[in-house]
């Protein structure tokens, strides 16, 4: 016989039959209707949780999270020349940013100068073009590279572009030992997922060391690297996917330092993280909060690292681009709004908010203008960065996290038993695992199961266009001929013996760190060392995977 508790919720059941569709989460992992206190058994909060500041910082690194210091507010910004993407940073920075974050565009992301061949019609169009430290100095002038952290968005030239950033702060008579910020420099996604690679897998992790070794020493504030789930995420992977196959690259490029000889204290408390803020609320607070856990007891238990710092993992959050519709473009401001709540609420320490209008083109100083409002609105008119993880102890949010660390630890277990995260990523493993996912999610959006507003359901007839900013070619024209300039003006002998010097290293067992830097000063352009690079390396393809 029923309880009379029992009894009435099944009378409410038969009055209030649920909606007949799947209640799934974006990533298609099944939702119960209800989380109770039996969801969350045998969770121990000191072992599990802890109070904010104490392992295993499921709750935050920080003992008094926003009330201590907000998250940087950062836009993910470039386009064109340098000049104009100085110009929107000086903008940004006056609208109340905090932090710059760089975009650069096709040519400079894949090592190639301006003029080259497979440059054409893409100079300045996704990014600025930075062709040499002559651009550099352009791209940060008038902006105190002693005082502003700058993260910068490149991963196969990353070394390269790193040189020519600290030849500018040095320029600028800021000490290295005091320069902040990060660079992505993370190649393992390229192969996952973005696929902006030069080098094949290992001379590329033989850079990324270089980063962590020359940086441990002499630029001990910089993040060496920011480990990017964002890419992984954007391809069409689900939360679980992003979180195991971004903390299984970091592992690896631990791994890989302390196979370089490095001090696992030295170098992983400059280790970032990068991940996607997507559109299901829930599922992405609870991936942050895996996300700091699983990092802890995997850099305490795995690598015996003994410093707190190496244990605790800061990140850096962006909303989901791929979230962004074409179609009604000022929805985008409610979607990104929310996402961006979701990495607040999840304890982020670094945010960029999409533009509205990012689905049709490179934001306009309007639509990035809003942007960083909306996380202005955040933090000081809705409350929550007033207390440190607002949903820990949520039933529904426990058990979350609790999963997605199990399904991100599964997919660990794959990885080792594969040798590692470029062995797997050579066998194709986690590009297969994203394709399928993507084809699964895509499935569900065609069939309506999964509803994007304006795009599959509640469709409007007419829209009134947006208006967007527009790059023609005359930004590669001028950067075509800054370059002609500069190589007409340097000492052409000088950057040769640079390269040859930068070949060498590169043949050997050198930190490449040093060698760069010296052809950098000599005004040597990305496309030139990439080249001395390529010479030695040689140039990755992919296999397809199908």
């Amino acid at each position: 016989m029923k309880s009379a508790p029992a009894a009435a919720e099944q009378g409410r059941e038969r009055r209030s039959p649920e909606r007949p569709r799947p209640f799934r989460t974006i990533s298609l992992r099944p939702i119960d209707r209800l989380y109770t206190p039996d969801d969350v058994r045998g969770v121990d909060y000191p072992r599990d949780l802890g109070d904010p500041g104490e392992f295993p910082y499921t709750r935050g690194i920080h003992a008094t999270g926003y009330r201590g210091r907000l998250w940087t507010i950062r836009q993910f910004s470039g386009f064109g020349t340098p000049e104009e993407t100085n110009e929107r940073y000086r903008h940004l920075l006056r609208a109340g940013g905090t932090g710059l974050s760089v975009a650069f565009d096709l040519p400079t992301l894949m090592g190639r100068d301006p003029d080259h061949e497979l440059s054409r019609g893409e100079v300045g169009k996704c990014g600025v073009n930075v062709a040499s430290l002559a651009d550099m100095e352009t791209l940060f002038s008038g902006i105190d590279l002693g005082s502003i952290t700058t993260s910068m968005t490149i991963n196969s030239p990353a070394a390269m572009i790193l040189a020519m950033y600290l030849v500018v702060a040095e320029k600028q008579h800021a000490s290295w030992q005091t320069v902040s910020g990060t660079i992505q420099n993370d190649i393992l996604k390229e192969f996952i997922a973005q696929k902006e690679y030069i080098f094949p897998p290992r001379p590329s992790m033989r850079l990324v060391t270089a980063v962590f070794a020359f940086c441990a020493e002499h630029v001990p504030k910089r993040n060496t690297i920011s480990v990017s789930g964002y890419h992984i995420r954007e391809a069409g992977a689900t939360a679980a996917q992003e979180l195991a196959f971004t903390l299984r690259d970091g592992v690896e490029y631990v791994q890989y330092g302390i196979d370089a000889g490095l001090d696992v204290d030295d170098f992983a408390p400059r280790i970032s993280f990068f991940f996607n803020a997507h559109s299901d609320f829930f599922e992405e607070i609870a991936k942050y909060r895996a996300a700091r856990r699983i990092w802890a007891r995997v850099m305490r238990d795995r690598f015996k690292a003994t410093s707190p710092r190496s244990w605790q993992l800061r990140f850096h959050t962006q909303t989901a681009g791929v979230s962004l519709t074409a179609q009604q473009p000022y929805n985008n401001v409610a979607r990104t709004a929310l996402q961006a709540l979701s990495g607040v609420l999840g304890g982020t320490q670094s945010l960029h908010t999409n533009s509205l209008d990012e689905a049709l083109a490179l934001p306009t100083a309007e639509a990035a203008t809003l942007a960083v409002r909306t996380q202005q609105i955040i933090a000081h008119e809705t409350g929550v960065a007033n207390v440190v993880d607002p949903l820990g102890g949520s039933y529904f949010v426990e058990k979350l996290t609790n999963d997605l660390e199990a399904e991100a630890l599964a997919y660990f277990d794959t990885i080792d038993r594969l040798g590692g995260m470029v062995e797997a990523i050579e066998r194709g493993y986690p590009q297969k695992e994203i394709a399928e996912s993507a084809y699964r999610f895509q499935q569900a959006v065609e069939t309506r199961e999964q509803i994007i507003v304006g795009v599959n359901d509640f469709v409007a007839e007419e829209e009134e266009p947006v208006g967007i900013l527009h790059i023609d070619e005359s930004v590669a024209a001028r950067q075509v001929a800054r370059l002609d300039r500069l190589r007409a003006s340097r000492d052409g002998a000088r950057v040769r013996q640079t390269l040859d010097a930068l070949k060498g290293g590169a043949q050997g067992t050198a930190n490449v760190m040093s060698l760069l830097l010296d052809a950098v000063r000599a005004y040597a352009t990305i496309g030139e060392m990439c080249d001395a690079l390529r010479e030695v390396w040689g140039e990755y393809e992919e296999d397809p995977v199908i």
